[in-house]
């Protein structure tokens, strides 16, 4: 399994860990002038639960895949928080910001993989 594979598995299992919803995983491989290879897109349904979020991620990707990311933005309001793994943006959102920027449907081309919720 390639090293991005793995990434992308312990990114989604951070974000089951503290029960985000509706994780998308948007293939952008087979796309020109892409910043990244894959966006990964999840939600929280508070400003803490996007925090806790973020913070399992980190963790798991640290731990698991042995990466951390590069940069992390927007944890001052955490209503949108962007984590960089250069190959892999994640992208954690609240509901009503996430339904506002609606990433998916900007990137309606890429091949859109959605993860099921764990309850």
């Amino acid at each position: 399994m390639s090293e991005t594979k793995i990434l992308i598995e312990k990114i989604t299992e951070g974000i089951q860990e503290k029960k985000g919803k509706n994780i998308v995983v948007a293939d952008l491989t087979k796309i020109e002038d892409t910043i990244c290879n894959y966006f990964i897109v999840c939600q929280g349904n508070s400003t803490s639960q996007v925090s806790a979020i973020v913070d399992s991620v980190r963790e798991f990707t640290i731990k698991e895949a042995k990466t951390k990311p590069f940069a992390i933005d927007g944890l001052r309001n955490s209503e949108w928080v962007a984590m960089d793994y250069s190959d892999v943006l994640v992208h954690v959102f609240l509901p009503e910001t996430r339904n506002f920027y609606n990433l998916e449907h900007l990137w309606a081309d890429a091949k859109l993989t959605t993860i099921p919720d764990i309850d």
